[in-house]
């Protein structure tokens, strides 16, 4: 009788022989807490100064400061309370906070080192985290960069430990206290085999302060944590849509230090429903070794594709298998193999699995590819890939485009070119390989709020220098041209993609699913390139003033008359000083734009008071009488400077209604509700302190806090234009811009803005649906001439560099 064991490894051999012709394997493609920063380098990690990082716990400082005072560190940003343990509110009062002196006799760190049977799971369903965890073991360098070997119960103990993890392109040193949530005396979270060890549950404790309690780790993605634990880019491989080098790409992603994990699809009706064979679903495993095993039996000779896998339970539930624990399979692999991958059979959670098996039960493969700055990378040299990154981000009304289903906000979403001139060395189809990796930020740490990850993908396209003449590329490009390679879109913390494209210039376009969803993101390239990521932007500057803007806004140069009428203005405003401040220009500018500012208040009850310009301007000479309709009549001062501003530049927003019937309307009639506004408080309703102040600081030359004639005639012109501006894009007469308008709106003003400035006035000046309203458009305009002003100043050669002492930086920012 033939034994069905040996014919069944014999038929498995063969197979794996004919997919990859010699037997051997093919070749592979090429491939809010503040925490304190740290850079690593050839002496070891170091604390990196950082102003943003002032107030962020330093471990050395802390540590020092307990032993010298004789007391235990106790963590005030990571307290020992249910704060630390839920964000939902689920009380349990019956564990207790214990230090390992309190659990073991004699607790240690590491138990005769560290490996990845030191990591098994408890009651938080963080098994991605531990996936992750057990293969960090697997590598001492990478190891000891986030587990440093400084730790200890002994030299220096005085309840205080570190840990450091990546996030989102900076490593970060994470402190905490030692103090553990325990039931009954035992630690309740992850805890080693050996009950002396704590490296392991003290290390979850660290992640979990970084994402701000415990509750928040429960459920996720292996692939999060191995990126955190490395720096490195993930990639994802479904089973169904796995390459057939899928076992190459593990095997030699293992000599190249990655990390892998695996996981199979979740039973919809239960939760970590165990399958015939042993395995758990919606699970994370580690893939802890890929070995092509030499084998024979009395009639095969070859090799045969082994994974090594473990549960994070660390318990009996294992694979049941072909190849598991003292399968008869085993006794066809020489002692000596045996041996070399450290074989042993106990109840710790650890089996092997034919790769044919593997491909057949399990779903999904999650690899970490390292980052070129990792150590290992660095001390070897071999690695081909070159990182580049930016940090961005999606802002309603500005770069929160969404996807190619909205054609008329998609182009709005930030774009990035890369270059790839040359193919992958020894390519055969002489094509360049790049990963595209979208990480969002800071979504699992606001779980608190009910924060989830959004929903994001990228698409990428091939552009030509004709293209990118254009910064940002325009709505048509899009509309015109297809696409070359592109990503899921899937509500993950990372979204990567694995393309091979011609040598070329492409143009990169991350998004949200949905547009006007903000959120902050994270976009790397690794491909055989050094630096060839850059934002495709313009360069900020002046350009020339829109011409249908130009063409409705009046000429500066007045004739005689007028000017005469400006100064006795003027003067009128001004008083004996000859000067205007910010709260008279305001009393000025919230009456001639009072239309404009009912239609951006309306709905809303505000009060300013104008009683002193008023009563200045009768003592000047203006009169106020009562018409016979009930309303005021205002002849002198604020009759003149409303005609003036009507002249210049007409009305915002509506048109004019009056009649012989309805003097309320009429340019030199005041209403009881406006007569009413007009004596209220100056600093309610209307342009805003901020806005007065920033004009009188735009053309406040010598620093007086007011302005003079000349410098008030230079106001009426920019104020003039704008208007123009902002009249131009209200087409619906609404009295705000519409979201995605305030960078074109301020390009017709003459200035050329990029993304990350427009974002900045968005979050500044707009409301929550991304509307600009006409006071604050001004106050835009102000601020941008106001900056590029105060640059020019200094740019005296026009080399687009300035350089200010802090002196001059204080003075000029803090004034303006």
């Amino acid at each position: 009788m033939p034994d069905p064991t040996r014919t069944k490894i014999e038929s498995l051999i063969k197979d794996f022989n004919d997919t990859t012709g010699t037997g051997s394997p093919k070749k592979l493609h090429q491939s809010r807490t503040k925490f304190m920063p740290i850079v690593f380098g050839r002496d070891g990690a170091k604390n990196k100064p950082d102003p943003a990082a002032a107030g962020a716990q330093d471990f050395y400082e802390l540590r020092s400061r307990c032993v010298r005072a004789g007391k235990l560190f106790e963590d005030p940003e990571f307290p020992a309370d249910n704060s630390s343990l839920t964000f939902s509110g689920k009380v349990r009062g019956n564990l207790k906070w214990l230090r390992p002196g309190e659990i073991s006799k004699n607790p240690v760190f590491f138990e005769e080192g560290f490996s990845r049977f030191d990591i098994n799971q408890g009651d938080l369903g963080d098994c991605w985290l531990l996936a992750a965890a057990a293969s960090l073991t697997q590598d001492d360098s990478l190891f000891t960069r986030v587990v440093p070997m400084d730790n200890s119960f002994t030299d220096q103990y005085a309840g205080i430990f570190h840990f450091r993890f990546w996030r989102f392109g900076q490593w970060y040193d994470v402190v905490i206290d030692d103090r553990l949530p325990t039931f009954q005396g035992r630690l309740v979270y992850m805890r080693s085999t050996e009950q002396d060890e704590f490296w392991s549950a003290l290390l979850e404790k660290a992640y979990a302060k970084l994402f701000g309690s415990y509750e928040v780790l429960r459920g996720g993605s292996a692939s999060e944590a191995m990126v955190d634990f490395t720096g490195g880019v993930t990639e994802t491989f479904e089973m169904k849509e796995a390459p057939k080098d899928l076992f190459d790409i593990i095997e030699k992603g293992f000599r190249n230090h990655a990390m892998f994990s695996c996981s199979l699809e979740p039973d919809p009706n239960r939760p970590e429903a165990e399958t015939p064979q042993g395995l758990i679903r919606g699970h994370a495993y580690s893939i802890t070794m890929a070995k092509l095993m030499d084998i024979q039996t009395p009639n095969v000779k070859g090799k045969i594709p082994l994974l090594r896998l473990r549960n994070p339970w660390g318990n009996a539930n294992e694979w049941n298998g072909a190849w598991s624990d003292k399968s008869p399979e085993w006794k066809f692999i020489p002692e000596a193999t045996k041996k070399e991958v450290g074989l042993t059979f106990e109840v710790d959670g650890e089996f092997w699995i034919s790769y044919k098996d593997f491909e057949k039960y399990f779903d999904r493969v999650e690899m970490c590819n390292l980052s070129p700055d990792c150590p290992i990378v660095r001390q070897t040299g071999e690695y081909p890939w070159k990182q580049s990154s930016f940090e961005g981000e999606w802002v309603i009304g500005s770069t929160a485009g969404g996807c190619r289903n909205f054609p008329n906000t998609f182009w709005h979403n930030p774009q990035y070119v890369v270059n790839i001139p040359n193919a992958d060395k020894d390519d055969p189809e002489g094509k360049a390989t790049a990963i595209v990796a979208l990480m969002q930020k800071n979504r699992r740490s606001k779980r608190n709020k009910g924060i989830d990850c959004l929903t994001i993908g990228f698409i990428v396209y091939r552009v030509t220098e004709k293209d990118l003449v254009k910064k940002p590329l325009p709505k048509d490009f899009f509309m015109w041209n297809s696409s070359v390679a592109r990503s899921t879109y899937i509500n993950l913390r990372e979204v990567t993609c694995r393309i091979r494209l011609d040598p070329g210039t492409y143009v990169i376009v991350p998004s949200t699913f949905d547009p006007n969803v903000e959120g902050e993101f994270l976009i790397r390239v690794f491909s055989e390139c050094a630096d060839c990521l850059k934002e495709n932007e313009e360069c900020i500057g002046t350009c020339g003033v829109d011409p249908r803007v130009a063409r409705d806004t009046p000429d500066p140069a007045l004739s005689d008359k007028q000017r005469s009428t400006m100064e006795k203005l003027f003067l009128d405003v001004a008083g004996p000083d000859g000067e205007v401040d910010w709260m008279q220009l305001k009393l000025v500018l919230d009456y001639c734009f009072r239309s404009e500012i009912a239609i951006a208040n309306k709905g809303i009850t505000q009060t300013y008071r104008t009683a002193p310009l008023l009563e200045s301007a009768s003592k000047k000479g203006g009169s106020i009488g009562v018409m016979p309709g009930g309303g005021l009549a205002c002849c002198g001062l604020l009759s003149i400077v409303q005609d003036l501003y009507l002249n210049i530049a007409g009305g915002i927003g509506q048109t004019s209604s009056a009649t012989p019937n309805n003097p309320a309307n009429d340019d030199s009639v005041i209403s009881k509700e406006n007569a009413a506004l007009l004596s209220a408080d100056a600093t309610g309703a209307g342009f805003s302190k901020d806005t007065c102040r920033a004009m009188v600081a735009m053309l406040d030359e010598d620093h007086s806090g007011k302005l003079g004639l000349l410098e008030f005639q230079k106001l009426l012109t920019e104020l003039a234009r704008w208007k123009a501006v902002f009249k131009l894009y209200d087409q619906d007469h609404s009295g705000h811009l519409n979201p995605f308008e305030l960078k074109a709106a301020l390009q017709s003003a003459g200035y050329t803005l990029n993304a990350k400035i427009i974002n900045s006035l968005m979050h500044r000046y707009s409301t929550k649906e991304g509307e600009i309203w006409f006071d604050d458009f001004i106050t835009c305009a102000v601020k941008i001439k106001t900056m590029i002003d105060i640059f020019r100043a200094k740019d005296v050669n026009r080399t687009n560099l300035a350089t200010f002492n802090l002196d001059e930086w204080i003075q000029k920012t803090i004034y303006s």
